[in-house]
């Protein structure tokens, strides 16, 4: 089957000669999903400036409102969610059961965000000082208009629902262009905010490839939330810096564990193999590597190759993991495995004969130099990197030192010195005692550290994301001490010094 299995997108070519259509194919099989539009430069404007015309309505409707058609939305999604988990499943090839929980977990960031928007964004009002007693301060969150989001081909519901659901709760229209290998799956989710809202397209979807993308970046949106791999990330920047457009970015590497001396040892061998190898390795919130102590570093390994080893990748339901969703990812994976084996690193679980397109059996790597490109670049695919290290110290160095700044995972029973540890990791989100599971909780803001993350998903930090500051201040009577005007009182100013060195002397 892999050898015969077609590329994952195909574009048929107009008239013109430019391709007008992107044929999809299940990774899996190579059978034909779908045949979808390429959106041009003209059509992209169209559909924001219907969107800009349905967020003026949307941004005034209220706190109210747009919950209440926001969570009509969540049950359409959730009584029909057995149609996208199998539109999900053709698109991507995941088992039925991975499928499902992601459409679960953006159904549960939907609903906290539609409930919680009123609450983080409604105006409040804020404390004055002595000074300014006679001032009335307040501050509100109003929404910015259109946002672009470009949505991944690893988890196309989940990970872009973390814009969308919060920019649509902040009172943005969203024009979302999924990926081009799930372009069935955004369409999906436009066509049931139809049914909530006919003929107000708050959310709208446009299929096509890159230049599409270009194009949404170039429609002048208000702000671009982009989701996927380190080098488009960064031309997705350069695009929306020609026309000074704000980005949301969420790169796709994935993050690492430390396994200290007093870790239960069990339970973070289970973490380490799931995160690396759910979703065949391709989940932004997996573990590409774990940093073990010395002292029990032989112990873990041990545990990891008997887990890793029970994992079946296929395209049966109840699979460990389905294929390579993007089909140029398994050469990336076969090119780091190979450098990490000739720089000294040891294959104690699989290698590259693990490699059987579209799948790759889980690949677990021992000792591996830290200038390795497995370490260094990006890590997608079912390979985990298990290396030893002497201490705490160590381990937070060599993180720090890969600057893949997404999150980590600490196992150890003093919690207490881990949270001091904590805050010397320069990483988004630290775990403790487990791995992937944060991303489950929607009040739980995260996101990257420097070029890995700009910006947040989820959490107040999320719905503040796709928001504008208001602040306003109004005089409620007359000055308080006359100091605002050329022509003070001396003796209120005397007052004022004397107060100011008693408070602040």
């Amino acid at each position: 089957m892999a050898d015969t299995a077609q590329p994952e997108v195909a574009a048929r070519s107009g008239g013109s000669g430019r391709p007008s259509v992107l044929t999809s194919y299940d990774p899996r099989t190579g059978e034909i999903v779908g045949n979808y539009p390429i959106a041009g430069p003209g059509e992209l404007e169209r559909t924001v400036a219907e969107a800009r015309a349905a967020e003026s309505w949307w941004s005034t409707a209220g706190f109210g409102p747009r919950k209440r058609l926001l969570l009509e939305w969540k049950r359409v999604i959730t009584r029909r969610a057995g149609q996208l988990v199998e539109i999900l499943r053709e698109e991507t090839g995941k088992p039925e059961a991975d499928a499902a929980i992601e459409v679960m977990l953006a159904v549960e960031n939907l609903d906290w965000a539609a409930r919680n928007a009123g609450r983080v964004l409604g105006r409040r009002t804020l404390a004055s000082n002595w000074l300014t007693r006679n001032q009335h301060a307040s501050v509100g969150y109003l929404s910015l208009g259109v946002v672009g989001v470009l949505g991944p081909w690893q988890n196309p519901v989940f990970t872009p629902m973390g814009s969308i659901a919060y920019a649509m709760a902040a009172g943005n229209a969203v024009v979302f262009k999924p990926h081009e290998l799930t372009s069935g799956t955004g369409l999906w989710l436009a066509s049931t905010w139809r049914e909530v809202a006919p003929g107000k397209p708050v959310l709208s979807a446009v299929s096509g490839d890159d230049s599409t993308a270009a194009a949404l970046c170039r429609a002048g949106v208000d702000k671009i939330a982009y989701a996927g791999p380190e080098a488009p990330g960064r031309e997705v920047i350069s695009l929306c810096a020609q026309t000074m457009t704000p980005v949301v970015v969420e790169n796709s590497g994935k993050g690492a564990m430390i396994v200290h001396v007093d870790a239960k040892i069990d339970d973070a061998a289970e973490a380490a193999v799931f995160g690396a190898m759910a979703n065949a390795g391709q989940n932004a919130t997996g573990v590409q590597r774990a940093y073990v102590a010395a002292s029990i570093y032989d112990q873990f390994l041990d545990l990891v190759v008997d887990r890793a080893r029970a994992l079946r990748p296929g395209a049966a339901r109840r699979s460990s993991y389905g294929p390579m969703i993007l089909e140029s990812q398994t050469e990336v994976v076969r090119k780091q495995v190979r450098d990490a084996l000739a720089r000294g690193g040891r294959a104690v679980v699989g290698g590259l004969d693990s490699i059987r397109e579209p799948y790759v059996e889980p690949i677990v790597l021992a000792d591996v130099p830290e200038e390795s490109i497995a370490i260094t670049e990006e890590g997608i695919g079912p390979v985990l990197i298990v290396n030893k290290v002497r201490d705490l110290d160590d381990a937070v160095t060599r993180i720090n030192d890969a600057g893949r700044g997404i999150a980590v995972s600490v196992f150890t029973r003093d919690i207490a010195e881990v949270e001091i540890y904590a805050e010397r990791l320069r990483a988004g989100v630290v775990t403790v005692n487990t791995a992937t599971t944060y991303a489950s909780i929607p009040a739980l803001p995260f996101g990257g550290v420097g070029e890995y993350g700009q910006g947040h998903s989820h959490g107040d930090l999320g719905l503040r994301e796709f928001s504008r500051t208001l602040s306003i201040a109004r005089n409620r009577y007359g000055e308080a001490l006359g100091l605002s005007g050329f022509y003070r009182n001396a003796r209120r100013l005397r007052f004022a010094r004397t107060v100011f060195r008693f408070r602040h002397g």
